[in-house]
């Protein structure tokens, strides 16, 4: 790294601090500090998600699977569009659960089931949570070693003791996320991944320019064709002998789960819970047919080119030095996880190093205090809230969800210092996830569109979701031969649970069916006060495609465009995989559509990037507004009042 690229650094490290620090005047209540006063637009949702979504440990755990899969992954992966087109355009579960207008997903369990089951839902998914997130700062601060080429040990010079420098690294990281975290809750958090995604999406672009640059395609070419016969990183119908991130693994990834789990993982619960309305929650949604188009490039790209280098005769050389660094690395699964940021410490060149290391340490804290935010509120809303008979007055309840999130930062701290990683990154993501993910989703699904869904059910779903994945993890350690992976056991379990909930909900006899109206605030229930979009007239046309009359001219061609967009690349994976089952293509052709894949990802990126920084700055100024001038209500804090309280409540009055 040389001083340029610690200037980068410095630099926006700064600007974020001071963005941070100017937003502590803009959190006034509890439901600002939780849901950013639920007023955030399409456009800063999608921009500042993608700072959440693209973590630093995501961005490295991506690098394993490319590094392995090369476009093979590429190809599979595009089974999610027309799936993702279904879930965005049909508003699946995110407009119903932004209709409860509740702050998390624990609060809606007990308006939908009981208060008994959201503390053992909202513990669970804390426990199962914070296990899932203990690693990210280990893998973050390891990125940064090992990319600037840190010494292992920093010498104190007053003392002469040395310390090591991945406590350090790890340390300075977490602490700064806890500020950022803690300066406004959601609305520092909000706003600040927005201008980290703002940043974030400008670096994407050159730093992929220079990659472009510095490697030929004919260089890409020959390095990928070097790969073994059965695990091809250019012909996705040749991966027989690809470990791990094969065709079952991409099935279940990107058809049962995100269907299954549409909202369940509650990393970024908050953000579930900022819209300013349904129709903005959906409109997001629909934006995530273009949101990733730039980072998936980007992550793509730096795992090829690493690829390349490491393999191709033209940078034998270097690459020696780039394996001799790695050989030093005792442990065999993080000289996996690093072999894409220490080879690309020997080919960027100045300057964009210190564009990379900024866009990490920026996808660092976007991550880290999206989650410490979540977290940290779950166990206060989910579990010690409901635990309490007497409410908490605001200042209380602030001060409990600060100390919350400073405690989840202590503990995965801790977690990453004593840990000992032996999976790939993705698998250990699957595995810790489906503690809580493997019943969640038949019980968020059967609660927010099944009237007959009970509370045993409810109860039995989520018991054996997670007795399965508990077993599968018990018996990986056990028996390290187990031939079923993290994401085979999350499926199981998800598939178990979705039939226990069915059957103990249907042989619990005839019972009063749940009022789904009044949860959801529609028909005689509507909440005046929830802000909607002008109402529109509405065509035969629209309807069947599924917009209603809150949609303006605008929003029928995003929503339009979406569908266009996903039609074009679902066709062409679908005749593309029965084509290959017929005809032998070479990997010539492949190498061809690869290379127009690529060019035309890139322009498009391009274009995305300029649209979404345009319309999240509109919406920026439209929350900022609102927050200065909008009245705060304290009794929006995540407590569910019952019926016979609102009652009482009515007759106090």
């Amino acid at each position: 790294m040389h001083w340029i690229d610690w200037s980068i650094v410095i630099v926006m490290c700064s600007f974020l601090t001071l963005t941070a620090i100017g937003t502590m005047g803009l959190m006034r209540s509890v439901a600002d500090f939780l849901a950013a006063g639920r007023c955030a637009g399409r456009y800063l949702l999608a921009v500042s998600g993608n700072m959440v979504y693209l973590g630093a440990i995501t961005i490295v755990a991506n690098f394993e699977v490319y590094y392995q899969s090369g476009f093979s992954a590429v190809w599979w992966s595009l089974m999610l569009l027309p799936v993702g087109l279904i879930i965005s355009l049909s508003g699946w579960v995110i407009y119903r659960y932004r209709q409860t207008r509740v702050l998390t997903l624990a609060q809606f369990f007990e308006a939908r089931y009981s208060r008994s089951f959201r503390i053992f839902g909202g513990l669970l998914a804390f426990i199962s949570g914070v296990i899932n997130f203990g690693i990210f700062p280990a893998v973050g601060s390891r990125f940064f070693i090992y990319f600037c080429n840190l010494p292992t040990d920093i010498t104190i010079p007053v003392v002469g003791m040395e310390i090591s420098t991945y406590f350090i690294t790890m340390l300075l990281l977490v602490s700064i996320s806890v500020f950022f975290a803690l300066a406004g809750g959601q609305v520092a958090v909000i706003i600040t991944d927005f201008v980290q995604g703002i940043l974030g999406m400008i670096l994407f672009v050159v730093v992929m320019a220079a990659i472009l640059i510095t490697f030929s395609w004919k260089q890409v070419l020959t390095g990928l064709q070097i790969a073994p016969d059965g695990a091809s990183l250019l012909n996705p119908f040749d991966m027989s002998n690809t470990p791990d991130f094969d065709i079952p693994y991409f099935m279940i990834v990107c058809v049962f789960m995100p269907i299954y789990l549409a909202m369940a993982w509650q990393g970024t619960q908050a953000y579930n819970a900022s819209a300013r309305n349904p129709h903005e929650a959906r409109m997001s949604n629909v934006l995530g047919a273009w949101r990733l188009v730039v980072p998936s490039l980007f992550v793509l790209l730096l795992a090829l080119s690493a690829y390349t280098f490491m393999h191709h005769p033209d940078f034998a050389a270097k690459a020696a030095l780039a394996n001799d660094a790695l050989a030093g690395i005792d442990n065999e699964m993080i000289q996996k996880q690093m072999t894409v940021p220490v080879a690309m410490r020997y080919y960027l060149p100045t300057g964009i190093m210190g564009a990379m290391c900024a866009l990490m340490v920026a996808a660092f804290i976007g991550n880290h205090e999206s989650y410490l935010h979540s977290w940290g509120s779950i166990f206060i809303q989910d579990v010690v809230m409901p635990l309490r008979k007497k409410p908490l007055t605001p200042r209380q309840h602030l001060s409990l969800l600060r100390w919350s999130i400073v405690g989840v930062a202590v503990f995965i701290f801790i977690f990453s210092l004593l840990f000992r990683q032996t999976d790939y990154i993705m698998m250990f993501f699957n595995v810790t996830a489906a503690i809580f993910l493997g019943g969640a989703g038949s019980v968020i699904i059967g609660g927010l569109y099944w009237k007959r869904g009970t509370t045993a059910g409810a109860w039995s779903a989520m018991i054996v979701g997670s007795i399965l994945a508990v077993s599968g993890v018990v018996i990986s350690q056990i028996y390290p031969k187990f031939s079923l992976n993290g994401t085979w056991v999350m499926f199981i379990a998800g598939i178990s649970s979705i039939a226990v909930y069915i059957l103990v909900s249907l042989l619990g006899g005839k019972k009063k069916e749940f009022n789904l109206d009044r949860m959801l605030h529609r028909g005689i229930y509507a909440d005046p006060e929830e802000s909607q979009p002008e109402k529109l007239e509405t065509t035969r046309f629209c309807k069947v495609l599924g917009m209603g009359p809150e949609f303006s001219v605008a929003d029928k061609c995003i929503y339009v465009g979406a569908i266009l967009w996903t039609i074009v690349f679902s066709a062409i994976f679908i005749f593309g995989s029965i084509y290959s089952m017929f005809v032998q293509v070479t990997t010539d052709s492949w190498a061809k559509f690869w290379h127009i894949y690529i060019i035309f990802h890139f322009v498009a990126g391009l274009i995305i990037t300029v649209w979404f920084i345009t319309g999240g700055m509109v919406d920026l100024k439209y929350m900022v507004h609102t927050l200065r001038t909008q009245v705060r209500n304290d009794k929006d804090n995540g407590r569910v009042i019952k019926e016979d309280e609102q009652v009482d409540n009515k007759e106090q009055n």
